[in-house]
């Protein structure tokens, strides 16, 4: 009967025991059935060094007078919270034992403990958690492709990230842009673990790129060198005789164009537009009034080969014709050096109405503009009425009764893209097709009036008449 008995007691200690002896390292190694209670400390450090390099860990065991020898510690390491078996070492002769571990680029992931059990004689403890400190290796990111892009396409740039030691950096990477006398962040992306990654780009002017490779765990940031982007146009710059004189006012470049082609709208004037139109193209005695009036927004080739979104304000019975004529030029690719609305100049008292000296000046491309005829006090401008327009006024002269502007120089000159001096050019054939006549010629080569009716008439201002038939602008 003792044997059974024996045998019974036996499966039941197994049953209970084998739970606790099986159970993940995460938890505190189970105490001995007997232990002692002579205190004891148990202690770890590692020796700091590079991510993937190895540590040596060293663990002391001790009790209040000298260290424990022949005594068995148990060594983990906490692995994305969870505690994972190192070794079990041997206390020596001095309490002391050492192992080693590769160190992991997570500095979390860095951090040891050593526990000792216990004996009949001495009580168990326990290392607080230590994290070994990682050196961070120096490290070299670069930016490369190519440096030019055409205007409205894409570049890609390449990202390469990599240590001293020539390992792949994955981690996070800011892109910036110079803007002015600064750095701006333009976004954020992340190097794969080849320590590479490509950047889309669609930049639309001139720009300098660099990257910043944050600092991590276990490698130091680093910024790139900058890299200059030349952004090209898309279409033929122009080139101007190198005596030629320059406008004498400089206007911003207007906004990109939007859509593909000329992409012309033609609408009634908006709120925004006529508040500003008010009291400088527009004033009470005006001949045509808001509802008579349309707004064009249309693309053109600027004088840079890039492709921008100008404004003018026509006449509601004359806006297809110059939208097709404008729309004409586009595709011909002749040049526009700029179409602002000319209330962007201002009032003159000269004209009485919106300055149109200062918008020759800049070579403003114009329409609509309630005004007297420059050199004329007291003559009502045919660009009072919304049927005229103004082309490339800089390179295209008015001679008028106070003398030549904006300037003399491009009188006796032309050009075969921007200047005409002939019904032959490209841009006066261009215009009489869509019924745009150049009624001044040479007197008045920026003026272009629009016809009306089936024998292409001219509807011509008072004051500006057969036979004198003077320039009217």
């Amino acid at each position: 009967m003792i044997r059974p008995l024996q045998a019974f007691l036996a499966a039941v200690v197994v049953a209970v025991l084998a739970p606790l002896l099986t159970q993940p390292s995460s938890a505190q190694p189970a105490a001995p059935a007997l232990v002692g209670d002579t205190p004891t400390t148990t202690t770890i450090t590692g020796t700091s060094t590079h991510a993937s390099s190895t540590t040596t860990l060293s663990v002391t065991l001790r009790d209040a007078n000298a260290g424990l020898d022949a005594q068995p510690v148990l060594v983990e390491r906490r692995v994305d919270d969870v505690w994972q078996t190192v070794a079990t070492v041997l206390t020596g002769a001095e309490g002391t034992a050492t192992t080693t571990a590769t160190m992991s680029r997570l500095a979390a992931n860095n951090v040891f403990r050593a526990t000792y059990a216990g004996d009949p004689t001495y009580a168990g403890s326990a290392s607080g958690p230590v994290r070994v400190p990682l050196v961070r290796r120096a490290s070299t990111i670069t930016l490369s492709g190519p440096h030019q892009v055409v205007d409205e396409t894409s570049v890609i740039l390449r990202v390469s990230w990599r240590t001293g030691n020539d390992q792949p950096v994955g981690g996070p990477v800011v892109l910036y842009r110079r803007t002015g006398d600064r750095w701006a962040k333009s976004r954020t992306t992340r190097t794969g673990s080849d320590g590479r990654v490509s950047i889309t780009l669609k930049p639309r002017s001139d720009s300098r790129w660099k990257v910043r490779g944050t600092t991590l765990d276990w490698v130091k940031g680093d910024d790139s060198p900058g890299f200059f982007i030349d952004n090209l146009p898309p279409g033929i710059p122009v080139t101007l005789p190198k005596a030629a004189p320059r406008p004498k006012i400089t206007l911003p470049k207007q906004p990109h164009a939007t859509g593909s082609g000329p992409n012309p709208a033609i609408t009634a004037i908006p709120n925004g537009v006529w508040n500003q139109m008010t009291g400088i193209t527009w004033h009470r005695g005006c001949p045509v009034g808001r509802a008579g009036l349309r707004l064009l927004r249309i693309n053109y080739w600027d004088y840079q080969g890039y492709r921008r979104r100008g404004e003018i304000v026509i006449a509601s019975g004359a806006a297809s014709r110059v939208s097709a004529a404008f729309s004409e030029m586009y595709r011909a690719k002749l040049p526009i050096r700029a179409m602002y609305r000319v209330d962007r100049f201002g009032w003159s008292s000269r004209v009485r109405g919106g300055n149109d000296y200062r918008s020759m000046a800049a070579g403003n491309t114009s329409g609509f503009n309630c005004r007297d005829v420059v050199g004329r006090p007291g003559v009502r401008s045919p660009h009072s009425y919304g049927r005229s327009i103004d082309v490339n006024t800089w390179e295209n002269p008015y001679r008028s009764r106070q003398g030549t502007v904006p300037n003399t120089w491009w009188m006796s000159h032309s050009h075969k893209r921007v200047a005409w001096r002939s019904r032959q050019h490209a841009v006066v054939r261009l215009m009489a097709r869509h019924g745009l006549r150049w009624t001044y010629g040479n007197g008045d080569t920026q003026h272009f009036d629009v016809t009306s009716g089936s024998n292409g008439r001219v509807v011509m201002a008072p004051g500006c008449t057969l036979p004198t038939f003077i320039a009217c602008d």
